[in-house]
């Protein structure tokens, strides 16, 4: 049996942690690998919004270690103030408060002195969303109303351009709200992010892969044409399930250069019964809108041919275990898992619930749109279409 520490951890201890973190290591393994408990790693991460802290660094101006050796001497053999001060070539004044700070004339140790004053040093300066209620008040509206720190950021700077003081980086925003000891960010808020995360993960750290079924005479994304590739013009869309409880599924479509969501309500996951409910739901859009979907390898759309038939879209079908492939798509099922947490059972949510949740996707600005709605960007398509 492993042994496991106990106590505070030291220094070292927690420089090793975020080594580890920052490489992408869960904190089960970070734990095993110091002989901590899970528990105690996840703190230390947790208390920093799983963002490393910076490096803490001793100012030019402060004393040194040496200088307060050389002040505990002076005052030791009764040498004057400006004497002292002279030798290390500092103001009197600067002297005289380093000995009323640290026990005076008699009680005064170097190395006291200096551990003291090292930890009195820790005075983090405040973010701007503390210092401005404004700002905060309308960054807490926003985040109550769904939107994302960087919609956020990017919606303060496009309304208020010339007034910086309501810019505010998205990071910040995360950060007053992973790091609740700051005081600035209800921890509610957190509920309200797509994730639900409530601190920064490694860009490093892995996750499993989903398994793929076989189609017949399945047409590769190979063969999709340039211009779906490249968002050169709208029509082509990507399109998954999305899983809940007891074996239920909703479908997502989403539309390549405008980002539109579709979420289409499915009685079952057999391919007969998806089909048909795609199909009645393309079939509702304006003529011309869809003109490709691309899929993973489910065998929900096996009977892709009759799809085709039915609804005059041609159906590509990405690689194997290659869901970067339609990343359009995987992006919006994880925006959606905001309003389907893995585990809820979807068949209880009607078509018009779904369509609900659809059109706040739609209405929220997106960075890659430069900060313009899905709604806005699919209407100028249609009206160019029309």
């Amino acid at each position: 049996m492993e042994r496991v520490c106990r106590g505070r951890m030291s220094t070292a201890e927690k420089a090793e942690v975020w080594r580890r973190w920052k490489q992408g290591e869960s904190l089960a393994d970070i734990g095993r690998a110091l002989g901590r408990i899970r528990r105690t790693i996840h703190h230390v991460v947790a208390a920093h919004g799983g963002v490393p802290p910076r490096a803490r660094t001793r100012s030019r101006c402060a004393l040194t270690l040496v200088e307060r050796e050389e002040i505990s001497r002076g005052l030791a053999n009764d040498c004057s103030l400006r004497r002292i001060a002279g030798r290390l070539g500092r103001a009197p004044s600067t002297v005289s408060r380093e000995g009323r700070r640290h026990g005076g004339p008699t009680r005064y140790r170097a190395a006291a002195a200096d551990a003291r004053a090292w930890d009195r040093a820790r005075r983090p300066k405040r973010c701007r969303l503390a210092t401005e209620p404004t700002l905060r008040r309308l960054v807490a509206e926003k985040l109550a109303d769904e939107w994302s720190p960087e919609q956020i950021s990017g919606w303060l700077t496009r309304t208020f351009p010339g007034d910086p003081q309501l810019h505010v980086s998205h990071e910040t925003i995360y950060l007053s709200l992973f790091v609740q000891t700051r005081g600035v960010l209800k921890k509610a808020l957190i509920a309200h992010l797509r994730r639900r995360r409530r601190m920064r993960r490694s860009k490093l750290a892995s996750s499993a892969g989903q398994g793929c079924g076989r189609i017949i005479d399945a047409v590769s994304i190979r063969e999709r044409p340039a211009e779906a590739a490249d968002r050169a013009v709208p029509g082509h869309w990507e399109g998954d399930l999305l899983s809940g409880a007891r074996n239920s599924h909703i479908a997502t479509l989403v539309e390549r250069q405008s980002r539109f969501v579709l979420l289409v309500r499915l009685p079952g996951k057999d391919t007969t019964r998806v089909v048909h409910a795609l199909s009645q739901a393309i079939r509702a859009l304006p003529e011309g809108l869809m003109v490709s979907l691309t899929w993973d390898r489910g065998l929900e759309l096996a009977a892709h041919k009759t799809f085709t038939v039915a609804t005059q879209v041609q159906v590509y079908f990405c690689d194997p275990q290659s869901p970067w492939q339609r990343g359009t798509n995987e992006n919006t099922n994880g925006l959606l898992r905001q309003y389907f947490p893995r585990g809820t059972d979807l068949t209880r949510y009607t078509q018009a619930d779904l369509d609900a949740i659809a059109r706040r996707l739609n209405t929220r600005p997106r960075k890659t749109l430069g900060y313009a709605t899905p709604a806005d960007k699919l209407a100028a398509t249609v009206a160019s279409i029309g």
